[in-house]
Parts: C-alpha cells; sequence; structure tokens
C-alpha cells in the first residue's frame, strides 16, 4: 500500500482530454456526428390550424323589421320601468330660447331717427391705397366748429421763455489774455501725464533674503521643532 508521502507526489491529471478542440462549447467529450440531413421539425394541431385558410362564412342579413313575440306584445310593465320611460323634466329656472325674430313693439316701427344717429349709421370712409399715394376722403362734419374754452388756449398757448435766459452761447468765443500766458506748474504737468504701470511681478526675487531675516535668531521653542522625533533616529 502506497503511503501518504508517495500519493502526493504523483503528478495530477489533467482534464484538459482534447487540447486542440476549437470551441469553447464542447464538452469532454466529442460532440455527436449528424447523420440527417436536415432538423426535423413537428407541428403542433395548433399550427395546422393556423396555416389553413380562412373559411369565409356567408351571412344572409335579414330585414330591419321583425316580428315581436307575443309574449313580448302581452307583456306589462313594472312600475320602475315606467318611471324610467318618462322624460326627464328640466331644471328648475329653465327658461326657453327667445325666438331669433322678436317681435318690435309700435314704438319702434313708428320712431325717426335724429340727425346724429344717420350720422353714425353711415359706414366710414376707409383709406385706399393707391400705389405710394394715399388718398383718404373724410366726411364733411355736420355739426358746427365750436369755440374752444379759456382753459383749453392756455393749454395750447407755447411755454415763454425765462426772463433771466440769455440765449445760448456760440461756439467760438475769445480766449483771454491770461489764459494764453498762464504757465502751467509742477503738480499740474505731473497730474495730466499719464500714469506709469507696471507688471504684477516686476523686480521681484523670490529667493533674496531680507536683511532681518539674516540677522534673526531661533527661539528655543523653534530649535526643538526643527529636531527630528527620538522615535525616528537610529543609533549608531
Amino acid at each position: 500500500m502506497a503511503t501518504r508521502t508517495e500519493h502526493l507526489s504523483r503528478p495530477k491529471s489533467s482534464p484538459l482530454r482534447y487540447p486542440d478542440r476549437r470551441s469553447v462549447y464542447w464538452l469532454d467529450t466529442l460532440p455527436p456526428e449528424m447523420t440527417g440531413s436536415t432538423t426535423k421539425i413537428e407541428v403542433t394541431p395548433r399550427w395546422l390550424e393556423l396555416c389553413g385558410t380562412k373559411k369565409s362564412y356567408s351571412q344572409i342579413t335579414g330585414s330591419p323589421i321583425w316580428e315581436v313575440s307575443k309574449w313580448a306584445l302581452g307583456a306589462i310593465p313594472s312600475e320602475r320601468l315606467c318611471c324610467l320611460a318618462r322624460p326627464r323634466p328640466p331644471a328648475a329656472g329653465w327658461q326657453p330660447d327667445n325666438s331669433l325674430l322678436a317681435p318690435l313693439s309700435k314704438a319702434v316701427t313708428t320712431a325717426i331717427a335724429t340727425p346724429h344717429i344717420c350720422q353714425l349709421a353711415k359706414p366710414k370712409k376707409r383709406q385706399i391705397l393707391d400705389g405710394s399715394i394715399l388718398k383718404s376722403k373724410t366726411a364733411p362734419l355736420s355739426h358746427k366748429p365750436r369755440r374752444a374754452s379759456a382753459h383749453v388756449e392756455l393749454l395750447a398757448s407755447p411755454k415763454r421763455e425765462h426772463p433771466n435766459f440769455v440765449g445760448e452761447r456760440s461756439v467760438c468765443w475769445p480766449v483771454s489774455r491770461a489764459a494764453r500766458s498762464a504757465v502751467a506748474s509742477w503738480r499740474l504737468l505731473e497730474l495730466s501725464s499719464p500714469k506709469e504701470r507696471e507688471a504684477l511681478f516686476a523686480g521681484y526675487n523670490p529667493y533674496a533674503v531680507s536683511r532681518a531675516a539674516c540677522s534673526a535668531s531661533a527661539s528655543p521653542r523653534v530649535q526643538q521643532l526643527c529636531l527630528p522625533l527620538p522615535r525616528k533616529c537610529s543609533m549608531k
């Protein structure tokens, strides 16, 4: 009988029996060979029924008038059926529609229109656009022009000028002698000159050390923080 060590020293068997198989869908055994030409399909009775031609039914339509049976002729309707057969009454407050041609009263038929009503009854004159010339015919006014009231005349009058108004100034006016012989001061020349603008970091040296930093001395706390941690220092 082989010992445990001999059993473990034996090589394991490879489960891949066909290393040159072409498809990943193959199993450990070769697929069976096809003996028949095509795959046979069994047709169910329902498929045969659906594949058949549709039957056409020739139905003869009867007359729209049919005979009433003797039981329907002798039937007596119930009280509920009679209640449902009655027409629905209109809602409360319902009034029938007015007729389109309402009768005219005697006062309307014998009325005489005033001249103002006759004027309003005439159609308006529309503007006729003939090419580039706009022609419009205005109807003559039948009423006489009336004099405007005093308030309307006051509003229609143009606004008067202020008594201290001296008029507009001339575009060209003489320059005084003092202005022609004036000398600009140094401050005025400085303000009239454009402002000089420099770049954002012009003349800046990031590596320059200031004088205060060169003569500075570190405090005991800063020197303590500069030292490495004792647990990270290796003893040599």
